[in-house]
């Protein structure tokens, strides 16, 4: 394992910063408009014609060519309809004779020489002459009045939406405007999930000594929440051999990653130093490159970040439940966002409601809930519990120097809660 620009015991700021640019955004690939909604835009989207790509009528009434009165005419919008040109244009246009007016719905194809268009309540038809009703104006309509001119919303090459953004329905709607049928899109990371730990069940009650999986059933979700896709997820023995195998996607009895063309690869549990820990030296067998080796952070200390031979980033979570919690916000989110090419998270800024002593050298993430304004620390917030965090509303950033009740201090976002407005 190359340990060379591994930072060790580094402190949680530059943590987050040091997954971000190591995950560089992936290849795009190109879906059609039904797929594409939360994907992130490859490319910027431009209008490949005029929007509107003609001019047309904003009300329901007359398309009017003169001065009153007018003579009916239908042949302009049959003619049009059937994509025939106007028996008065030389250029193939249609086209409405001075003292001409043809009935227009909203939307419709206005006649390139038409003055403007009466709106229904402002007309009165006898026969087939149209004039002015006492509603109009003396002058109505005026120039262009109730017409959409071509190009009004984007003329025709402009960019209407801008690489980078997440898609939402509205832009996908306006991409299907701009005469889209697919867009490029990043390709969402692909995720493995390698649990170790011959202790843990997956169901039932524990016996002493056993403990339930908290990983499996939570973290396909909280992944995907952070944008990624888990292909596969299995478990290796607390064994070194079955743990390398298993890391190197060679097949084993219990687990192979071998099917799965992951981007990075999440392992829970056997990141510390004891002879029970098998992640390490997995990785230096391997000859994996160590990027984080340790984070100053409370709980979640013994959090990795590697890239293994084969191009693949290994997330090596601890296997406390909230501290491995900790780790995915501190890592794992912010190696995804730079893989789907979205921007790192800034943490918010939030009021303590508590004082916290200083703990030289190393942050501490707490869970909290707002309660009048403030930001009060959750209770059951030990590294192996996770009611606090169950109940939270975000997680507070202590900076080791502590804070006083009041302080401003920052804090993160948990990826399934909705921000109050």
């Amino acid at each position: 394992m190359s340990e060379a620009t591994a930072a060790r015991d580094v402190d949680w700021a530059t943590a987050r910063t040091l997954a971000y640019t190591a995950g560089r955004p992936l290849p795009f690939q190109t879906v059609t408009l039904n797929d594409a909604l939360g994907q992130t835009l490859a490319e910027p989207v431009h209008a490949l014609q005029s929007i509107p790509h003609y001019a047309s009528s904003a009300m329901d009434g007359w398309a009017v060519n003169g001065e009153p009165p007018w003579t009916l005419v239908s042949h302009v919008q049959e003619e049009h309809l059937r994509g025939r040109p106007s028996p008065h244009s030389d250029s193939g246009e249609v086209l409405l004779a001075p003292g001409e007016a043809t009935f227009i719905l909203t939307g419709g194809v206005v006649p390139q020489n038409a003055v403007g268009i009466l709106r229904t309540e402002h007309g009165s038809v006898r026969g087939d002459t149209l004039e002015r009703n006492g509603s109009a104006r003396p002058d109505e309509p005026s120039l262009h009045e109730h017409v959409r001119p071509a190009g009004e919303e984007a003329e025709e090459g402009s960019e209407a939406i801008p690489a980078g953004v997440v898609l939402n329905p509205a832009q996908i709607a306006l991409a299907a405007v701009c005469g889209h049928d697919t867009l490029a899109v990043l390709r969402a990371p692909r995720v493995s999930l390698l649990m170790t730990g011959d202790e843990v069940i997956d169901h039932g009650l524990p016996y002493p000594g056993q403990v339930r999986d908290t990983f499996g059933p939570q973290l396909p979700g909280f992944v995907a929440l952070l944008g990624g896709h888990v292909d596969v997820a299995g478990r290796a023995k607390d064994d070194l051999d079955d743990v390398v195998a298993a890391i190197s996607a060679e097949p084993t009895d219990e687990f192979s990653l071998a099917r799965a063309s992951g981007d990075v690869l999440i392992t829970t549990g056997g990141t510390g130093s004891s002879s029970a820990d098998h992640i390490r030296r997995a990785l230096t067998e391997l000859g994996a490159e160590l990027i984080i080796d340790g984070i100053a952070m409370r709980p979640g200390h013994p959090t990795l970040l590697a890239r293994l031979p084969d191009g693949r980033f290994l997330v090596g979570l601890p296997g406390n439940p909230l501290a491995a919690m900790m780790a995915m916000l501190t890592v794992a989110a912010p190696l995804l966002a730079g893989l789907r090419g979205s921007p790192l998270e800034t943490p918010r800024t939030v009021t303590s409601a508590d004082a916290f002593e200083p703990l030289p050298r190393r942050s501490r993430l707490v869970p909290y809930r707002v309660e009048a304004g403030r930001a009060v620390p959750s209770t059951h917030q030990r590294s192996g519990m996770l009611r606090g965090l169950a109940a939270a509303d975000g997680v507070l950033v202590i900076p080791p120097e502590g804070c006083a009740a009041g302080d401003a201090v920052p804090a993160l976002t948990l990826p399934w809660v909705v921000p109050a407005s």
